[in-house]
């Protein structure tokens, strides 16, 4: 059986030796047909980087893209445009991949219900806070790396499909059977090519900073083609989570972190949920992050609770703003400068002819 062309994106932005490692891994994967590209937003890399990335991309062993701006979103739908695979699959610039991983993720796409495949998730930060697990290198398979059955999950519950609250119910760290689900992590999700070129779906590049719940936007609006996203927890991998880098290197406790938060959690619910879910949404989100209840774990001093009340707030408000603006600007910002790009140079191509 022929085996899928698959094109792996990695958006990068202030990596440096995570991003060195996530590619040797990648390079080292068992599956016979990919194509590797990195759409690369940092403005300086180390020597070191700068010439590994230099070699693999004269070697042709990755197709490098430079661009002068940072947004996940962004860089995602830039590599869409780019890739030449059959099957997309988006990683994080600070995994740790084993040599199966693609296979797993392109052995579901023989059901032709399954339009997208969302990947296990070995998260650091998740599992080491339950003591159940530690990060090192070679990389242990997926059974030494939960070995407490304590925290695994069969069947998750059925919030987990329901898009107002189940961001709170997913777990794709500790869930050890395959099956449907609302919602992938952006760091290990693939998807057939014809959502982006059939259905014209594309990532919303208004998701700012972090772009945290840019991924559950995607996936919900994923929903309109019909095609359902399939849970494998043999295609793994773990994400690091490093401190610092990534599309976007904010400190989480900064102003424009908050309020880049709060913004993207009610801009997914405004656009994507009914009044009800909503209500439901923005109830659990101000429950846990803004009052600091289990999940979150955040701390009760008022006034802390009180400054995290103004960003709720300030978010809120924000987001309705970004849909209102959406009247006359799509808000896909770096999609459009990159098409009109692309006409600049057909039109030049033409005049040498």
């Amino acid at each position: 059986m022929q085996c899928p062309l698959i094109s792996v994106i990695i958006p990068t932005y202030g990596r440096e030796e995570p991003l060195r490692d996530t590619l040797e891994d990648v390079l080292k994967q068992d599956y016979p047909a990919f194509e590797i590209l990195v759409v690369d937003q940092t403005p300086t890399h180390q020597p070191q980087t700068q010439a590994y990335l230099e070699q693999l991309a004269d070697e042709g062993k990755i197709r490098w893209f430079r661009v002068d701006w940072a947004s996940l979103p962004g860089a995602r739908n830039y590599g869409v445009g780019k890739a030449s695979g059959e099957i997309v699959l988006f990683i994080d610039d600070d995994v740790q991949m084993p040599a199966g991983c693609l296979k797993a993720h392109a052995s579901n796409y023989h059901r032709e219900d399954v339009g997208a495949v969302a990947g296990r998730v070995f998260d650091r930060m998740k599992l080491t806070e339950k003591g159940d697990w530690q990060v090192g290198k070679p990389l242990p398979d997926s059974q030494s790396l939960t070995p407490n059955p304590e925290f695994q999950i069969e069947d998750l519950p059925p919030e987990a499909m329901d898009a107002g609250i189940a961001w709170y119910y997913i777990d794709l760290v500790h869930t050890v059977k395959p099956q449907r689900v609302i919602s992938a992590r952006g760091c290990n999700m693939s998807f057939r090519r014809e959502i982006f070129t059939k259905y014209g779906l594309q990532f919303d590049e208004r998701f700012r900073g972090s772009a945290v719940r840019e991924e559950s936007d995607f996936c919900l609006r994923l929903r309109g083609t019909g095609y359902q996203i399939w849970y494998d927890p043999d295609a793994y991998l773990v994400h690091l989570g490093e401190e610092t880098g990534g599309c976007h290197d904010i400190s989480t406790r900064s102003l424009q972190y908050q309020l880049t938060f709060y913004h993207n959690h009610f801009l997914m619910g405004l656009k994507n949920l009914t009044v009800r879910e909503q209500l439901r949404l923005y109830s659990r989100l101000f429950d846990c992050h803004v009052l600091g209840h289990p999940p979150c774990y955040k701390s009760g001093s008022p006034i802390k609770i009180i400054s995290r009340a103004g960003f709720y707030i300030l978010g809120f408000l924000n987001a309705q703003a970004t849909l209102i603006k959406s009247i006359w600007d799509s808000g896909q910002v770096y999609t459009q400068q990159d098409a009109n790009y692309s006409k600049r140079q057909r039109a030049e191509g033409r005049r040498l002819l």
